[in-house]
């Protein structure tokens, strides 16, 4: 398929350089939540309204990894390399423990954390690890507003928070409560920047609400510092996003994938047919980037590589 792009800062041009575009598959009703398998080359990621979590590679295509999910969204594999996932529907961070070394279709779900301060969450939304074993996730409420992407619920937690969880002392921290609704988050290669994005302009009137993403500094102690504003999306919302290894950023957006420099720099436009969801670096060389847009996946081979802590 054809490639169609724009190119804001010459930076850019080597990574782009004879970028190749493919639609991969389709089928989902909305895709978010992408991961990479390197043991099994595949690609793994949540078809939200259908209540399911789908597979592919280049042996067996498309295929269901489990149904019956409770609407789980963002995903990540934590560092012993088992899957972890954010589940709308139990309102908790889930994970899928490995069996025998391996990550098994439909292997039962074990519950990490669902509580702050004896409270439900709201519904986790996208996940990561740090390489010192801290797990961060988002909590906005979308799972909770219907029953379209998990039950329909009353949020009991009072703000929206970007939280963290240390599995040695099972303590979960309110690491910030500035977005109003956070979603996708990453890490910095050097773990000294988190990027968060706000997308409350989602369900909110034209005019209204956030689609930016903000940059947080990152101490030695975990804690999060001198918030800002770091891009504005447009047009859509930074739903998912990861970096690369050298630190650019490459987010969703309605009509593309968009790259920025950690300067801030908007470097380009890679156009998608479809609405993008989330998207992750993958492959033997982890240059491929894998998007979820609407009901499709699609894969764009880049000059680059992924962030290896992702």
């Amino acid at each position: 398929m054809s490639a169609r792009m724009d190119i804001f800062d010459p930076r850019v041009a080597p990574v782009v350089r004879g970028m190749t575009f493919e639609k991969l598959c389709t089928g989902a009703v909305w895709g978010e939540g992408p991961v990479w398998l390197d043991n099994t080359q595949s690609l793994l990621w949540s078809d939200i309204p259908n209540n399911r979590m789908l597979s592919w590679n280049e042996t067996e295509g498309l295929s269901v990894w489990a149904d019956q999910v409770e609407f789980t969204n963002g995903h990540c594999l934590d560092n012993d390399g088992s899957l972890l996932h954010c589940s709308h529907g139990q309102r908790a961070v889930v994970r899928t423990p490995l069996v025998n070394g391996q990550l098994k279709r439909d292997t039962p779900m074990q519950v990490v954390v669902d509580r702050y301060q004896d409270k439900r969450l709201n519904s986790p939304n996208d996940v990561v690890v740090k390489r010192n074993g801290s797990i961060w996730f988002t909590d906005p409420p979308y799972g909770i507003l219907s029953d379209r992407e998990g039950h329909q619920a009353t949020p009991e937690q009072a703000a929206n928070h970007v939280f963290r969880f240390d599995p040695k002392t099972q303590s979960l921290q309110a690491a910030t409560d500035w977005l109003d609704e956070p979603n996708g988050l990453a890490f910095s290669p050097d773990e000294k920047r988190l990027y968060v994005s706000d997308t409350s302009a989602a369900l909110r009137p034209a005019g209204q609400g956030h689609h930016h993403i903000v940059v947080f500094e990152v101490d030695e102690q975990d804690q999060l510092n001198h918030p800002r504003v770091f891009a504005d999306i447009n047009p859509g919302l930074a739903d998912g996003f990861r970096i690369d290894a050298q630190g650019w950023l490459y987010t969703s957006s309605e009509d593309s994938v968009q790259i920025y420099h950690p300067d801030g720099s908007h470097m380009a436009k890679l156009y998608v047919p479809e609405k993008v969801g989330n998207l992750t670096f993958g492959g033997r060389l982890r240059n491929q980037l894998y998007v979820v847009a609407s009901s499709s996946l699609y894969r764009i081979t880049l000059n680059t590589q992924g962030n290896p802590s992702v």
